[in-house]
């Protein structure tokens, strides 16, 4: 599996351009798998900090316990509506792969830190740390002209590819 930085390495202004539509807003929206293997959707904080994408937690949440149990996950950003305004509408991005839970307090403290929160207020105790392992990035927008879909999708050991829809 990819750390996000490997991403940047292999594709540096897509990884730019995505990270820009998850550093946009501050809520995300995380699917995970319950236990009967039904999908839970929920929303979540991510953020990109020493080379990977990291999803802080209250610890024992739902959707930390679905991680636990099956660490398959997809992440989409926040998005504004493209009928708005098409002709600007900046478009989706999304991140599919696996958690990978962080359990030393150290790296968990030092992971809030580098997320931007102050660890006094974001109890590394009491919140639970996954790293994603990405497998699959996804950046889809309007083209110009604002006709078609243009959908940018990197996958591990396959680089990254363009597509179009009309």
């Amino acid at each position: 599996m990819a750390r996000w930085d490997e991403v940047t390495a292999s594709a540096t202004d897509f990884a730019g351009a995505v990270r820009a539509r998850f550093d946009a807003h501050r809520h995300k929206i995380l699917a995970t798998l319950r236990a009967d293997g039904s999908p839970r959707v929920s929303g979540i904080e991510a953020a990109f900090a020493d080379g990977d994408l990291w999803l802080g937690m209250m610890g024992g949440s739902r959707k930390a316990l679905d991680l636990r149990r099956d660490p398959r996950l997809a992440l989409h950003s926040a998005s504004l509506d493209p009928l708005d305004d098409p002709e600007t509408w900046q478009g989706d991005a999304k991140v599919s792969g696996r958690a990978v839970e962080v359990t030393d307090p150290a790296r968990v403290r030092a992971t809030i830190e580098a997320m931007g929160e102050d660890p006094a207020e974001t109890s590394p105790e009491s919140t639970q740390m996954f790293r994603v392992d990405v497998t699959e990035v996804t950046l889809i927008r309007v083209g110009d002209p604002a006709d078609h879909l243009v959908i940018d999708l990197w996958r591990e050991g396959q680089g990254l590819r363009r597509m179009q829809r009309r």
